[in-house]
């Protein structure tokens, strides 16, 4: 078989797509110039086919499984004081801080006063080039559990908002009207 937009033979699963309107069967390459047909598409083109008769070739593609991340560490209590002073204990200004990370003064300054906070790849070179540890551990008692049984009645929003408010005592369960 081949692709109907490049014209080279398609070595793998040919690929559906809508390009500029055209349904065609391409290969993975040319895919990208488009929209790929998924399953659902795929079964209303096969219906439609099936009532004219014609022949339709059609690839159905799977959707991918999507990768989950546990969170394991998070950042340290007063991080933008921690990276002034280790700065200012080095003696590098913001421009020189930049320069040795590669990285606006701009970042830099709001980072000191909170405004924003580092992703990972400025949070490990931060921690490499100042010497410290900005990230720490995911700390058991921070995050508050909350049980909740059938018999004691569900919780709504306004009950877990009390519960914020509180500081952590555990609410009793939905109040009845």
């Amino acid at each position: 078989m081949r692709c109907e937009v490049c014209g080279r033979k398609i070595h793998t699963d040919p690929v559906r797509a809508e390009i500029e309107g055209a349904k065609l069967t391409v290969c993975v390459e040319c895919s990208k110039y488009g929209r790929v047909i998924t399953r659902e598409e795929a079964d209303v083109a096969l219906n439609a086919a099936e009532k004219s008769s014609a022949p339709v070739a059609i690839h159905i593609q799977k959707k991918k499984p999507e990768a989950r991340v546990e969170l394991t560490q998070e950042m340290v209590e007063g991080y933008p004081n921690k990276i002034r002073q280790a700065r200012e204990k080095l003696g590098l200004s913001h421009e020189d801080l930049g320069k040795k990370i590669n990285e606006k003064e701009s970042v830099l300054r709001k980072l000191e006063t909170g405004k924003m906070a580092p992703n990972n790849m400025l949070v490990t070179k931060l921690e490499h080039v100042l010497k410290i540890k900005l990230l720490a551990p995911i700390s058991e008692d921070k995050v508050p559990q909350v049980q909740t049984s059938k018999t004691a009645g569900e919780l709504t929003l306004g009950d877990l908002m009390q519960f914020d408010k509180k500081g952590g005592e555990e609410p009793k369960g939905r109040k009845q009207s």
